[in-house]
């Protein structure tokens, strides 16, 4: 199914089909490719207005993560009842932040494609509320950019790494 990618910012440049070929690969390692899925990128503005209204939170950040399908346990897939709900969610990608706090020996490109991946995996039902729920999510994400460290070549490793 499809991947949308979208750009609603003006600024950080955002190179779209590396993303979308890493991307790919990562719903392809999750089995979870026959879903559509939704990456919007932008600024810290929109990132923190989007962070305020739906957890409180008046700052920017770097994900926010909407599931189409609620209530999943970590790591279930979605069991859908019609072709409409073969869709994953939202991932909201504060790109102008992301790239702030992206150190000078990372490849940004490679950043996106991380954070993107701990996105898609809270669509997938990962949580980091607690210590067992995050080592769970580590371990998926962790397994996950290992798989696509071997296809790209990148030494890619968890966004949650000390999030809990």
């Amino acid at each position: 199914m499809s991947l949308v990618i979208k750009n609603l910012q003006r600024v950080v440049p955002i190179r779209r089909v590396p993303l979308r070929r890493k991307m790919d690969l990562v719903r392809s390692i999750l089995g979870v490719k026959k879903f559509d899925l939704g990456i919007i990128c932008v600024d810290n503005k929109t990132i923190q207005n989007i962070n305020r209204i739906y957890r409180n939170k008046n700052v920017p950040t770097d994900v926010l993560s909407f599931p189409f399908h609620e209530n999943l346990k970590a790591g279930e897939f979605p069991q859908p009842h019609s072709p409409d709900d073969y869709n994953l969610g939202d991932i909201f990608l504060g790109v102008e932040y992301i790239l702030q706090h992206c150190r000078e020996s990372e490849d940004y490109c490679n950043v996106l494609t991380v954070t993107a991946t701990h996105g898609l995996c809270h669509l997938l039902g990962f949580t980091h509320s607690s210590e067992a729920e995050w080592q769970k999510m580590y371990n998926q994400e962790k397994l996950v950019l290992e798989e696509l460290s071997c296809y790209t070549g990148a030494r890619l490793q968890p966004l949650s790494r000390g999030l809990y």
